[in-house]
């Protein structure tokens, strides 16, 4: 059990480190295979996030990637929402929780079966350019 506890927490901090949905991971592991109801893998989920979220801030900002004029509305707004998030998730309960995630997870799923993203040949050329 220690090296599946282990392995779920390694994806789950590569892909979240990389904004690509970690979480999801972390949440389907405790939910499924740890025996937690969802509320509770949720709210794991957050507290996890955080130092990972904090060493990914600190490393891109090095990396000059985050353009914090930017960011900052975005921030503030989250930071409000996630506070009402968490009110409406206790009033849901941990079942509708589960419903919903299970929900959520399957339109993720179809989308990425059956809708191609659109072309960003420009984007990669771009990348490309810098890169030379």
């Amino acid at each position: 059990m220690m090296f599946w506890s282990f392995a779920a927490a390694f994806f789950t901090g590569i892909f979240a480190s990389l904004g690509v949905g970690g979480g999801m991971i972390l949440i389907i592991y405790l939910t499924v295979f740890a025996g937690y109801d969802q509320l509770a893998a949720q709210g794991i989920n957050l507290v996890y996030f955080i130092p990972i979220a904090i060493l990914s801030v600190i490393i891109h900002t090095k990396n000059k990637l985050i353009e914090w004029k930017k960011i900052l509305p975005a921030v503030i707004t989250g930071s409000i929402f996630a506070v009402l998030g968490a009110f409406a998730a206790k009033y849901i309960g941990s079942q509708g929780l589960r419903k919903i995630f299970a929900v959520f997870i399957l339109i993720i799923g179809f989308k990425e079966l059956f809708f191609r993203a659109s072309d960003n040949s420009s984007d990669t050329q771009d990348t490309t350019q810098e890169l030379s």
